[in-house]
């Protein structure tokens, strides 16, 4: 892989991670479309690590205020649950929401990589979750994000699991959970934003211990820095961007672009 190409796939990777479009599904399809081969073993892991470490920083760096506040009152609502403020409570319902995904990451992880990922498997996921995300957004009602009770965190959790799948997002499925759940778009998107976070510094950590073990590659630094930095700067611009977008827009266009993705790729799979 060479610095293009670790660039393109750094756009890709910001972008697509926190648009309902599907990273892992875009990280599949781009390569193939082009015909790039992406590096094997431990250069990809470290390539991968990379990546998530640039979308980490992406969503941490634009909810850093946030994230200070949730922090400082969680561990005052630890301490003394009667006196929690609602961002307290709200703190705990992020760490709760991100457990189905990380245990089921953890413990499917190889079935994942030897079952799914196939372009016949991402491009039905492209249209049926992409269809799904219309038929949320249509039926939603005004809820504001204070209103989130432990049932709800954790059926938007589970929700998120369905994300392992390539073709799928992550964003995708949980912004649909929480607006099936009555939540308005943008506290949808921020609850996905947010609760987001743990489960990516879990794929972070999971795939830097594995680097660790296996070491980075001779001549993988500079491929591993720009594909980082690119995905930092496009996943802060899709986190911004998205947040502004669904204060008077609704998910329409991004469920058009995936059922015309997906299309594209099942009919490309099945000729």
């Amino acid at each position: 892989m060479d610095i293009f190409h670790a660039l393109v796939l750094g756009l890709v990777q910001g972008f697509t991670e926190f648009l309902p479009i599907s990273s892992s599904g875009h990280l599949e399809i781009v390569p193939r479309a082009f015909g790039w081969s992406r590096p094997e073993g431990s250069a990809d892991q470290a390539f991968d690590v990379a990546l998530h470490f640039g979308t980490l920083l992406a969503v941490v760096v634009h909810f850093r205020h946030d994230l200070r506040r949730y922090v400082v009152d969680g561990l005052r609502a630890a301490r003394n649950r009667s006196t929690a403020s609602t961002e307290g409570r709200l703190a705990w319902l992020f760490v709760g929401s991100a457990i189905p995904a990380s245990v089921a990451g953890l413990v499917l992880n190889s079935w994942i990589d030897e079952r799914l990922g196939t372009p016949k498997v991402i491009g039905w996921s492209l249209i049926g979750f992409g269809l799904l995300l219309l038929v949320a957004d249509r039926a939603a009602q005004k809820r504001p994000l204070q209103s989130l009770t432990l049932r709800d965190a954790t059926t938007i959790g589970c929700a998120q699991v369905l994300a392992l799948n390539p073709g799928t997002s992550r964003s995708g499925i949980t912004i649909s959970a929480g607006r099936l759940l009555g939540l308005e778009r943008e506290a949808a998107v921020r609850f996905s934003f947010v609760m987001g976070i743990p489960v990516i510094f879990g794929a972070f950590v999971f795939e830097m211990a594995q680097l660790v073990s296996d070491g980075v590659p001779d001549g993988l630094a500079g491929v591993m820095v720009a594909g980082g930095v690119m995905s930092l700067l496009s996943g802060w611009l899709a986190v911004a961007g998205l947040l502004r977008f669904v204060q008077t827009r609704s998910f329409t266009p991004f469920v058009v672009y995936r059922v015309i993705l997906g299309v594209v790729v099942l009919v490309v799979a099945y000729l």
